[in-house]
């Protein structure tokens, strides 16, 4: 076969990795970014990232790169897509792939590291202009997660372990920009297998309402017995 190029130059591209970890807290999905302290954008924020080493799985780079720059572990990251353009990076040929993970914030503790110098949890539609081509990352990704969402309930991840109903209804209007009917939506959730809890919240400055669990086993016997399929 006759290449445009030297065949040895297929391989001196690099490779690297960006980590998206969503939270969800006063009725916001966030993004966890850092704020980088070397060239190129230094100074800017951008999603957690970094080169991945020649002999190194990707799952395991994830792990390493996550922990580097944010000292986060034993998040569950899963592979999204990859990003390409030859010019997304200023210093040479990098493409990137991208994960993303979901997270109870209040169960996260992220610490700057290594060359990040600040972490910060920013609401997704308030995010401004990032390193390199994040913005793009993050829109494309954010659209898978809003397909999940409709999907799979993934919304569980991100709410905590106890959550009331008008939480999870927040979380949907954020992630689609849109105001729901609570009728409508109490409506198309009755099927969701809930753990109804005697408890209500606690210090809030409005009438506690009651809190709820998903029912993990019970969603995992009706799917398996094709008795529910989650759809929102």
């Amino acid at each position: 076969m006759n290449y445009k190029i030297e065949f040895d130059k297929f391989f001196s591209y690099s490779f690297s990795l960006d980590c998206l970890i969503f939270g969800f807290e006063n009725g916001q999905i966030h993004l966890l970014l850092i704020k980088r302290n070397m060239d190129p954008f230094k100074g800017e924020w951008a999603i957690p990232g970094d080169l991945v080493y020649p002999d190194e799985d990707l799952d395991e780079a994830g792990k390493r790169i996550l922990h580097d720059l944010t000292n986060l572990e034993k998040i569950k990251l899963h592979q999204s897509q990859t990003f390409g353009k030859p010019s997304r990076h200023p210093q040479g040929r990098v493409i990137t792939c991208a994960y993303f993970a979901l997270t109870k914030m209040e169960e996260v503790n992220a610490v700057a590291s290594s060359w990040a110098t600040e972490v910060k949890w920013i609401p997704v539609h308030k995010i401004g202009k990032l390193a390199f081509d994040h913005n793009e990352i993050l829109s494309s990704t954010f659209d898978i997660l809003k397909n999940k969402l409709s999907n799979e309930p993934l919304c569980f991840d991100l709410l905590p372990e106890k959550f009331t109903l008008n939480e999870l209804q927040q979380l949907y209007e954020y992630a689609f920009n849109t105001d729901l009917n609570k009728a409508n939506f109490r409506k198309k959730i009755k099927h969701i297998p809930f753990i109804s809890h005697d408890e209500k919240q606690k210090n809030v400055k409005h009438r506690p309402a009651k809190l709820y669990s998903f029912d993990k086993k019970r969603y995992k016997e009706l799917v398996e017995n094709q008795e529910y399929a989650f759809k929102m």
